[in-house]
């Protein structure tokens, strides 16, 4: 019978920290808990106040484990994507065993060989990228020959590296808030797991962008790999900062109406006042026709720059745009795919419990994980067994004495309303 296991996976956002708590049974993910925290304490990816940054994820931490009843001891962590560089090796693997019958451990043994190559003094290795078997009969496939019976066989090993002190950073943040690291993350290889740019780069090159409050990562995928990243330090916020500086608005309060901006076509009513904030010294009022005015040359002109940008790529043949992050949020977005200079699809996040373009990333996460784990055989979770047996017997035993139905819907009930809180 199949073990059901729960991972937790943090991303240091611009202006929050995110966390999502998964179970993966039978090839299923199943959202148990997100949680979101506002936090200042990074500018352009790099932390620069830990004690905010700390007290946030333990703020997400503690309030997922309040709903769960259960500890969560170690998380997978999510990297940005700047300054990535990536190695392409061949790796040659003899089965010297007599036994002609390629085994796991031939599997890892050229794995781990080709994770000893490093990229550079200012870089860490942090995922695979890739992993291509060239087998004697000339097929070349990602999938492992487990089972044959060959002498041997060569390994495509493609790996992806960070920069050190960015990823010392995250990880040091995560550690001060008594958490281990299960593993680290790209952010954009991440969400190229879960938006399915990876699969569909096999087809043709993929732009993915991943538009957050205070930048922008555009990313290469090709071939079933990341290529390259870009970031371009204009986010979401720009969009209403012109707003935001003629009324003194709250970023809570830009990005509401930045949500309000349902369509780009004329309103029926454009005069109409869509928010009203009284202020000590003045009364704010905005008009339909002023937020549209003001957000949509803004929007138009963060798609020029991805477009003069991309140009010499999106120029290629069967080169695509997929959109997504925090930003794919805004309603908007859908009628400017148009605007982009090669087909452009904004992704929207259809998990249960998690239908949010902020949670991208932690959710590609989990899927690399998974998928790392058909080599690396690692049996860690996030959590503490004990603790999650009992809370899965405590459901069970609220079941037998209530009903099943009872039961569950209210352990279910108990976690859906916390998130609310």
């Amino acid at each position: 019978m199949a073990k059901k296991k729960v991972y937790a996976a943090i991303e240091i956002a611009d202006q929050e920290i995110r966390l999502a708590v998964l179970e993966v049974f039978d090839a299923r993910n199943n959202i148990l808990r997100v949680e979101k925290v506002p936090c200042k304490g990074v500018e352009k990816s790099r932390i620069v106040d830990e004690k905010e940054v700390v007290k946030a994820i333990q703020q997400a931490v503690k309030q997922a484990q309040s709903a769960l009843g259960y500890h969560i001891e170690r998380v997978l962590l999510a990297i940005p994507s700047r300054d990535v560089k990536s190695t392409d090796q061949i790796i040659h693997v003899s089965i010297e065993d007599g036994t002609h019958n390629v085994r796991l451990f031939h599997i890892q043994q050229g794995l781990n060989k080709a994770m000893q190559k490093r990229a550079g003094d200012e870089q860490e290795l942090v995922n695979i990228n890739r992993i291509l078997y060239h087998l004697p009969d000339g097929t070349v496939t990602p999938k492992i020959p487990k089972g044959l019976e060959i002498d041997s066989f060569d390994m495509e090993v493609d790996l992806l590296y960070a920069n050190k002190d960015l990823l010392y950073e995250y990880a040091r943040v995560i550690e001060q808030a008594n958490l281990e690291i299960l593993d680290i993350v790209l952010d954009a290889s991440a969400q190229g797991q879960e938006d399915a740019g990876l699969a569909k780069s096999q087809d043709g090159g993929i732009i993915q962008v991943s538009l957050e409050a205070d930048h922008t990562t555009l990313s290469l995928l090709m071939e079933g790999r990341l290529v390259s990243s870009f970031v371009l330090e204009k986010g979401f916020s720009s969009f209403v900062k012109p707003l935001q500086k003629k009324y003194r608005l709250s970023d809570q309060t830009a990005n509401r109406l930045l949500q309000n901006l349902f369509t780009t076509k004329k309103s029926a009513n454009p005069e109409a006042v869509i928010y009203i904030e009284q202020q000590e010294n003045q009364r704010v009022e905005i008009t339909d026709k002023e937020l549209q005015e003001t957000v949509l040359p803004e929007i138009r002109s963060w798609i020029s720059d991805i477009n003069i940008a991309s140009e010499p790529i999106a120029m290629r043949k069967n080169t695509s745009y997929i959109i997504t992050g925090q930003g794919s949020n805004i309603p908007v977005m859908k009628e400017m795919e148009n605007a982009f200079n090669a087909p452009a699809s904004v992704y929207q996040v259809t998990t249960i419990g998690a239908r949010d373009g902020a949670f991208a990333t932690c959710l590609g996460m989990a899927y690399t994980w998974e998928e790392t784990q058909k080599i690396r055989r690692d049996e860690r979770t996030s959590v503490n067994n004990n603790e999650l047996e009992e809370s899965v017997e405590s459901i069970g035993r609220l079941a037998r004495e209530q009903g099943t139905e009872g039961g569950f819907t209210q352990k279910l009930k108990k976690i859906m309303l916390a998130s609310n809180d």
